[in-house]
């Protein structure tokens, strides 16, 4: 089993996975996405998820996220034990505790930029008013009130990205993940959206991005690679 063990003047964990594995069936064959992948994440760290294309880094994310569901293994949440929560609890513990920043943000092509960073709050049953001051106010953060009327196809990459940072932060999660979030970015935007991240970090939010990028990696205090579907420590 690959283990990342807790050092000693490590913060409380957030996340604590153990043995995570994920299998599924294509084309009438199992398929291991991810095999055994122990690990450990600090509040308020920030980690970076490194390794080769169809490693299991994506796959690792999603199931951290509670957006899947692990094959075997142990995954705890602020404690919380989640890997075997039906689907309704998982859909109640992401709202309440996570934040998703994707490669292509998937942002909701009808809807202006307030209302995307809105959405997780009117899932949470939030009035109105209150959603739209508090979206507006991570618009402002992010650098885009002028832009907050604009659908995305009226938005650059970059600002599309930062609307999608601004709609994972409004709900104040605890968790903040991020898959490739700079993939399809220009150095400029890059480092706009890293900023944001380790504004978030200096916010007590732990932050794990998965990347490909070298200069992504150097910004988080830890690196874990994902190889073989297992996890390790890098220095």
């Amino acid at each position: 089993m690959s283990t990342v063990a807790p050092r000693h003047d490590d913060p409380p964990a957030l996340v604590e996975a153990e043995g995570l594995a994920r299998r599924y069936v294509k084309d009438g064959r199992e398929v291991e996405a991810l095999a055994d992948a122990t690990l450990r994440v600090a509040r308020g760290d920030s980690v970076a998820i490194t390794g080769p294309s169809g490693a299991g880094k994506s796959t690792l994310l999603h199931l951290l996220g509670c957006l899947d569901r692990p094959s075997a293994g142990r995954l705890r949440l602020d404690g919380q034990d989640v890997a075997a929560l039906s689907p309704a609890a998982l859909a109640a513990v992401r709202n309440a505790r996570i934040g998703f920043v994707f490669q292509s943000g998937f942002l909701l092509p009808h809807l202006s930029a307030l209302e995307n960073v809105e959405m997780p709050l009117v899932f949470r049953g939030v009035a109105r008013a209150a959603r739209r001051d508090a979206a507006a106010a991570l618009l402002e953060r992010v650098g885009l009130a002028p832009r907050a009327r604009h659908r995305p196809n009226e938005l650059s990459g970059g600002q599309r990205q930062r609307v999608a940072v601004a709609r994972a932060l409004v709900a104040e999660p605890a968790l903040l993940l991020a898959d490739e979030p700079t993939g399809n970015l220009d150095a400029e935007a890059t480092e706009a959206v890293l900023g944001l991240f380790d504004d978030a970090r200096a916010r007590g939010v732990t932050v794990v991005v998965v990347t490909h990028s070298e200069a992504v990696a150097r910004r988080c205090r830890r690196r874990l690679e994902v190889r073989g579907g297992r996890v390790a420590e890098q220095p």
